[in-house]
Parts: structure tokens; C-alpha cells; sequence
């Protein structure tokens, strides 16, 4: 053989093309798989608080003071609802763990919402970002009669 044809042939008979399909693969595995990926307590919190307000019975999130606090954060011009109210995660590397404050409607099964909450808030967070949901504790704070007013902060301004 040739000094070329040596070059060409690399190791143990391999061709150029060889080389090139080996290349390619080096990484081994998907390359969606190389890499880590983080999600925040944050991104968690915020898919757990949408689905526990999708829920039926689910009044409000977090205690009265918290409520009373975000009611006025929410009038002030740029503050956003917060979607995490009401919400804690801690976040692992595969695994979340969540706690949430809830207020139900009166004459529900507190049971049932319960449930229903933890089904949906699971589902969601699982779906979403692929992470094992080890618990979520739920706790109710208060129920929301039917004649009672919302708590909001007395306006200054008619």
C-alpha cells in the first residue's frame, strides 16, 4: 500500500467514510440527552398555582395576609397577579416536593377539592418539566362563604 492510501485507510481498515459516520456519533447517544437542564422553584410554582386555580372549589390561593397584600400589589400600575401566591416548591434534580395554601368555596367536599388539586398540580408539573412529583401538600386556610365580600384594600381614588 500506498503512504496515501495508508493515510485514507486510518486504523484497522477503516475508510474515509467510516471515519466520518464514527465522527458524527462520538458524543454516543441522543443529542438531546447531552447537557443538563434546570428549572427553577420558580417555574415550578408558577405551573403548580395555574393548576390548582383550574380547579372546581378552588376559591383563592395563600392566607388572608398574603391575599390582602397581592390585591394591592395588583392595583399598582406594572404588578402583575402573582400566579405563585399561595405556592412553595423545592426542586431537585429529578424530583419536586409542593406546598400549597388554598382557600375553598364553601359547601364543597374539602376532600374531593383536595384531591382534585393534587391530581391536576401533579399532572401538570410532571407533564411540564418531566420531573417525578414525590408530594403536595395542600392546606386549606379558610372558605369562602357565599355572603361574604372579597378582601380588597378600600380604593382612594372613585
Amino acid at each position: 500500500m500506498t503512504e496515501t492510501t495508508e493515510q485514507n485507510r486510518g486504523t484497522e481498515g477503516e475508510t474515509p467514510t467510516m471515519r466520518k459516520a464514527q465522527e458524527t456519533r462520538r458524543g454516543g447517544g441522543d443529542p438531546g440527552a447531552r447537557g443538563r437542564t434546570t428549572i427553577a422553584d420558580g417555574v415550578v410554582e408558577k405551573i403548580a398555582g395555574m393548576a390548582a386555580r383550574d380547579v372546581d372549589g378552588v376559591h383563592a390561593m395563600g392566607s388572608g395576609l398574603s391575599r390582602t397584600f397581592g390585591a394591592v400589589r395588583d392595583r399598582v400600575p406594572g404588578g402583575a397577579k402573582s400566579v405563585t401566591r399561595g405556592v412553595k416548591a423545592e426542586v431537585g434534580e429529578v424530583q419536586a416536593a409542593l406546598d400549597l395554601e388554598i382557600v375553598v368555596e364553601y359547601g364543597v367536599s374539602i376532600a374531593d377539592v383536595a384531591r382534585d388539586v393534587r391530581e391536576n398540580v401533579i399532572t401538570a408539573v410532571e407533564r411540564m418539566t418531566g420531573l417525578e412529583v414525590v408530594e403536595v401538600n395542600i392546606a386549606v386556610s379558610d372558605v369562602k362563604l357565599p355572603d361574604e365580600e372579597e378582601e380588597e384594600p378600600e380604593r382612594r381614588i372613585q
